[in-house]
């Protein structure tokens, strides 16, 4: 990558990670944000239809970065959980939980132990092993309540 060293190259590797897959890179599939900073220690994300997301420290209700890397597991999964089973039939109730222990050791700052937990209460005539093979594919632990009969 230009303008990066080549120790921080040999770490970092999403360009390596998105060149396994395959898929060919277009401007349909480009994901970006921008990020500036808007005081000590606290910046603000916008994306490309102009939302705005702050991030900080902690030491307020800014969403720290692994705050932010949590939302973001618990929200691709629900999004797929709910776009695959959802359409079938609208869940009474839609939770999902993500959790991790943000740890420093020899390989620096990382998180272990990660889990995403989805709690979903579904209609009586949604199957919950359907639901349970959506929700392993996002390699998620799901808690499933079907509703009783009307």
């Amino acid at each position: 990558m230009p303008g990066v060293s080549a120790a921080v190259e040999g770490w970092w590797q999403a360009s390596i990670m998105a060149a396994e897959t395959g898929a060919q890179p277009s401007e349909k599939t480009l994901r970006s944000i921008d990020l500036h900073q808007i005081g000590e220690h606290r910046w603000m994300a916008t994306n490309r239809r102009g939302g705005h997301l702050s991030i900080g420290p902690g030491g307020d209700p800014d969403f720290t970065p692994v705050e932010l890397l949590l939302a973001a597991l618990a929200g691709c999964g629900a999004a797929d959980l709910d776009h695959i089973t959802g359409k079938r039939a609208p869940f009474e109730t839609f939770k999902a939980r993500a959790a991790g222990h943000k740890v420093r050791d020899d390989c620096g700052n990382h998180l272990v132990r990660l889990t995403v937990t989805f709690d979903v209460d579904a209609p009586s005539h949604v199957s919950p092993e359907a639901l349970l093979r959506a929700a392993e594919d996002q390699a998620g632990v799901v808690r499933v309540r079907i509703a009783p009969p009307d």
